[in-house]
């Protein structure tokens, strides 16, 4: 119950008089000091904590973009090479010209082949040329003789006609298709051939005069050995070229060098790479479109709770009209099963925490200017008073009213300060576990004193033969006992007896474990009935008879079961009852055991 403001009827008092202002002049420079502080603190809220933008500049958009890229585009660009996918076709086309070349050489060695009157063997040039035209024709293959002395003897590339040796050129296919097609072909060919893979390859080189010494397989034919080279024919391409032995009964009589381009080498390279891309353009359209999803789901709605911060941390109406929408956003992600759902519902029960402590200070600025309005008004009529009248004994007596209201004002402050700053302690502190048999037994030994005086005695019963502890902070859970204690004591009568009583609950609680039950009882004149919730609202105060009035500030309770609370406890009263009659009061404390 709060106290009513103290309005004495003093005699001698004048009537209609009006309080004097108590306003006093402010220094400029804490003016000026305040007004900067307003204007900063002002500034800093009005300024939102991150920058807006649009989705799809999103910097974590952008990295789940770059990283699913990235991981997709490292094995394509290695693949594009098909190094040894291109080397397996080399050498299955070397080892095919081998076995031509070993087939032509056969049926030369065979058919323009003569013995001479030396009784030596010799190759026939006409029927060399012959030969080889016959066997190359139809295919893309050059073949050249060389004889035994190095010397170029038949070329099918080079026809004899009436003016001379005619050479054949083959000429490249006529442009088909679309010329847009053709320019993203160039495009490509332009992008692969200045990738590494030719540099190593000699270039392919053709004298207008040639001889086997030009040609270092041609060479080794002419020593008895088959032997192939591959070397860059520019552009991009290569060329490639074997050269055999041709024999007759094991003797040496030329060398035939096969010589082909890689086109379809080239070819097929291309073709896998064609391949290779289109897979990856595939990949890559899904990848986009899956990071892209995978970023809505993920930047968006981080965007959205950065948003709905900044609505909570503006303040102003508009922006918590705005807040109340953004809170059914808030709470429709906290549905979601990830960490992205853990962090709404967790911002969610901030933002009510939040508006559960605003709501609270509220109150509570409003309650401490009510409480404080009492003594202040009684104190400013007993000053005013005092002034008007000369009686000393009335003065006097007036002075003593001063003193009370001072004396309760002074308690009052240093009340509403300690529960001001209680919230903070408990956050910043760091819980230790707490003896509550030894704790009770302090404060037991430290009441039995102040209870003689009254003839009150002080019981404890803490049970020890189980551990009785808990987690959290020992300073404050005694100023709880002592508190209770105090109130006991208060209402107690001459000769009664306070009861201190610790038990272990085995009641499981919903997270766990079982509770620690601490009782405070008395044999007073007990609670009313329908007040028994309404003691631990703030500045409530209900005294024994005879007490000075304004000796309590009626915070005790209110604080006692703050500091419960933070400890995840609960404190509750109730009456005691013998023979159907209240024959006192219990308080109860209820704490997590360790």
């Amino acid at each position: 119950m709060t106290a009513e403001p103290f309005d004495p009827a003093y005699e001698g008092a004048p009537s209609g008089t009006t309080p004097p202002s108590t306003a006093q002049p402010a220094r400029d420079s804490a003016e000026d000091g305040q007004a900067a502080a307003a204007k900063a603190s002002a500034k800093q809220l009005d300024t939102p904590s991150h920058r807006r933008r649009p989705a799809w500049r999103s910097p974590l958009t952008r990295r789940i973009l770059a990283l699913n890229m990235l991981v997709l585009l490292i094995p394509v660009l290695g693949l594009l090479h098909l190094d040894q996918y291109r080397q397996s076709l080399i050498d299955s086309e070397l080892k095919a010209l081998q076995v031509q070349a070993e087939t032509f050489a056969l049926a030369i060695g065979s058919a323009a082949v003569v013995d001479t009157a030396s009784g030596e063997q010799q190759l026939l040039e006409d029927a060399t040329r012959q030969t080889v035209r016959l066997l190359v024709a139809g295919t893309t293959l050059r073949a050249r003789i060389f004889d035994r002395s190095g010397r170029l003897t038949a070329d099918s590339f080079v026809l004899m006609g009436p003016g001379g040796q005619v050479k054949v050129t083959e000429l490249p296919p006529l442009e088909t298709g679309n010329s847009l097609v053709r320019w993203i072909d160039d495009i490509y060919d332009k992008v692969i051939y200045g990738l590494p893979g030719d540099n190593g390859l000699p270039p392919y080189r053709e004298p207008l005069s040639q001889s086997a010494q030009d040609y270092a397989e041609a060479m080794a034919a002419l020593a008895g050995d088959a032997d192939g080279r591959v070397r860059a024919g520019g552009e991009g391409r290569i060329v490639l070229s074997l050269a055999v032995p041709v024999q007759r009964y094991r003797q040496v009589l030329g060398a035939l060098m096969l010589t082909k381009d890689g086109d379809s080498v080239e070819r097929a390279v291309r073709d896998r790479r064609h391949d290779i891309l289109l897979v990856f353009g595939i990949a890559l359209a899904v990848t986009v479109l899956l990071s892209l999803y995978l970023a809505r789901t993920i930047a968006l709605p981080i965007r959205r709770l950065a948003e709905a911060a900044d609505r909570v941390r503006g303040g102003s109406s508009g922006r918590q009209r705005r807040g109340r929408g953004q809170r059914s956003f808030i709470t429709s992600l906290s549905r979601r099963h990830d960490e992205i759902g853990d962090l709404a519902q967790a911002l969610q029960q901030m933002t009510d925490a939040l508006n559960i402590r605003m709501q609270a200070i509220e109150g509570f600025a409003a309650d401490v200017a009510h409480e404080i309005k009492n003594p202040l008004t009684s104190l400013r009529s007993a000053v005013e008073t005092a002034a008007r009248i000369e009686d000393p004994k009335q003065q006097k007596k007036l002075m003593s009213i001063i003193v009370d209201d001072v004396q309760r004002l002074d308690r009052l402050i240093s009340d509403i300060s300690d529960a001001s700053r209680l919230d903070a302690e408990l956050a910043r502190a760091d819980a230790e576990e707490v003896d509550v048999s030894s704790l009770l037994a302090t404060l037991a030994e430290v009441y039995r004193s102040v209870g003689e005086e009254r003839e009150i005695k002080i019981v404890c019963d803490a049970a020890t033969q189980h551990p009785l502890r808990i987690q959290g902070l020992e300073g404050r859970l005694g100023q709880v006992f002592r508190n209770l204690l105090s109130n006991a004591i208060s209402f107690s009568p001459s000769g009664g007896t306070i009861t201190l009583r610790a038990r272990r609950d085995s009641r499981p609680r919903a997270e766990g474990g079982d509770w620690i039950a601490i009782s405070v009882s008395d044999e007073g004149p007990g609670l009313p009935q329908d007040k028994l919730d309404a003691i631990f609202d703030r500045f409530y105060s209900e005294r024994p008879e005879g007490e000075k009035f304004g000796t309590h500030s009626g915070l005790g309770l209110s604080i006692s079961k703050q500091i419960v609370d933070a400890h995840g406890g609960v404190i509750y009263a109730e009456n005691r009852f013998e023979t159907g009659q209240v024959s006192g009061a219990r308080f109860t404390v209820r704490l997590p055991a360790v």
